[in-house]
Formats: structure tokens, sequence, C-alpha cells
């Protein structure tokens, strides 16, 4: 564990109880949104292959060079 993560929960332990489950509340939302931004990206790279036939032709070049 890092020094950093120790002082956090040091602080975190010196809260009322009511504000440690704010403080857990929001680690959730923060762990959510990392989980969404990860399937996000996952699915993007997912569709790449699907994808570079309509991105990657001749017909397409034109608007490229543009």
């Amino acid at each position: 564990m890092t020094a950093n993560a120790k002082a956090l929960i040091a602080k975190i332990k010196q809260l009322p109880p009511q504000r440690m489950a704010e403080v857990e509340d929001f680690v959730d939302f923060l762990r959510a949104r990392e989980n969404e931004q990860y399937l996000t990206r996952a699915a993007a790279h997912a569709s790449e292959a699907s994808f570079a036939q309509v991105w990657d032709n001749d017909d397409d070049a034109a608007y490229d060079r543009m």
C-alpha cells in the first residue's frame, strides 16, 4: 500500500459514520464510471475491424485528402 493510500485511509477513519457512507458512495460512483469507460473503449476497439471496410476504401480516400 502506498503512502498516499495510507494517508487517505487514516483521514477516512477520522470521519463520522455518515461521512464514511458518503465517501463509500463516491468511491462506488468512481468505480462504476471507470467500468463504463472501460466498456466503451472495449466496444470501440471491438468494432474497429467491422468499420475498417467502411472507413478504408478508395471512394472515401478522396474525403480523407480534404
